[in-house]
């Protein structure tokens, strides 16, 4: 007995100490968006070609609603010393590679196109980061087109490269092709707010996707997939996307079987081994019902919206007139929406240009436009 009277109190002592952090203690305070958790070393197989030198990093940011989340991305520095003032940044938006973790760009490489695009930025001494975006790598589910939470995952790729590299200028830019088109317009209207720490000079948004929010309530059994390249991939993604971050909406309700089963495989498959399994599959065979209901048409406009007005800053907007995969008739509405609002934009069509091919058709046009806004 008396030596169970000696064992109690080091029994208490024991079960306090292994009390969880969080249980009766203060949790640590979030990390500051932007802030570096880790960084490697990048393989020399995924360098853009005329990378110096290259790295990984994880970094703090936010999410649609400013919550805690993180990014990972790639960090692209020119050969040789930074000038005097350091490296102006290019924050690249990658276009359409699926929500999977094994797609993200860092740790698979940019596409091919993007990545031949870029090494011209490198060449006239841009520093060029390029995030993966949240969720895609790191914990959750990418929420594919949400604008406003790709916009901080740029935006904070920028301040985390910063801090890596001591080479790297305050003043920078976002250019986006396809869903990073998306992006850079959302980053536009948000950066000088969001990131006053940060230069923030202006955008380049090529081919990007807009009037979404207005497009997706027709979605429904019946619905068609208009001749555009994509759609079924793309409104799979969107789905699942939104199903991540709204699973108050209940959007698998709204699926049919078919519509689920493809759902399951879009947060598994990157977007080239999901193509064969949707090849065929209109849009309308996805759903049970309609999206059109009250509280998913908000959500929709909430998480797919372009703002058209309150841009601080020149944006530059170039589009394919061939595109199949966004239709220039909504590039087009976008533009002159933004003209009325008193928005600085420019915009060049591309005639016999496709969706891809507008990243190397506007690139003459994308550095007239960046070098006097950040030299």
């Amino acid at each position: 007995m008396a030596r169970l009277r000696l064992l109690i109190p080091v029994l208490i002592v024991c079960v306090l100490t292994a009390v969880p952090v969080g249980f009766g203690a203060s949790a640590a305070p979030p990390l500051a968006p932007g802030s570096v958790i880790a960084t490697q070393e990048l393989p020399r197989e995924l360098w853009i070609p005329g990378t110096g030198r290259a790295h990984r990093v994880t970094y703090a940011t936010t999410d649609h609603r400013g919550a805690p989340a993180t990014s990972t991305g790639a960090v692209y520095l020119p050969p040789g010393p930074a000038p005097l003032g350091g490296w102006p940044v290019v924050s690249y938006a990658h276009g359409t590679v699926g929500v999977a973790d094994y797609c993200a760009p860092s740790t698979v490489g940019l596409q091919r196109i993007e990545s031949d695009y870029l090494a011209s930025w490198l060449a006239r001494g841009y520093a060029v980061v390029a995030t993966d975006y949240l969720g895609l790598g790191t914990p959750g589910v990418l929420p594919y087109l949400d604008g406003k939470a790709a916009a901080h995952s740029v935006i904070d790729m920028v301040r985390a490269a910063r801090t890596t590299d001591t080479g790297i200028a305050p003043r920078w830019m976002v250019i986006g092709l396809s869903q990073g088109g998306h992006a850079a317009l959302l980053t536009a209207r948000l950066a000088t707010a969001y990131a006053p720490d940060l230069d923030y000079r202006g955008a380049v948004a090529l081919g990007p996707p807009s009037s979404l929010d207005q497009l997706f309530p027709f979605g429904g059994p019946g619905f068609p997939n208009l001749g555009l390249r994509g759609l079924t991939v793309f409104s799979l993604y969107t789905i699942v996307g939104l199903r991540s971050v709204r699973p108050d909406l209940d959007l698998d309700g709204y699926l049919s079987p078919r519509g689920a089963e493809l759902a399951g495989l879009a947060e598994r498959l990157c977007t080239i081994e999901l193509a064969p399994h949707v090849r065929g599959v209109q849009v309308g065979e996805l759903f049970a019902r309609s999206l059109g209901t009250g509280e998913v048409r908000s959500a929709l406009t909430e998480y797919l919206g372009v703002p058209t007005s309150g841009y601080d800053r020149p944006v530059f907007i170039g589009h394919g007139v061939v595109d199949t995969v966004v239709p220039i008739v909504l590039t087009l509405t976008l533009v002159g929406d933004l003209q009325r609002s008193g928005t600085d934009v420019r915009f060049v069509a591309y005639p016999g240009v496709g969706h891809p091919d507008t990243l190397a058709a506007s690139l003459a046009d994308s550095l007239a436009f960046a070098e006097p806004l950040t030299r």
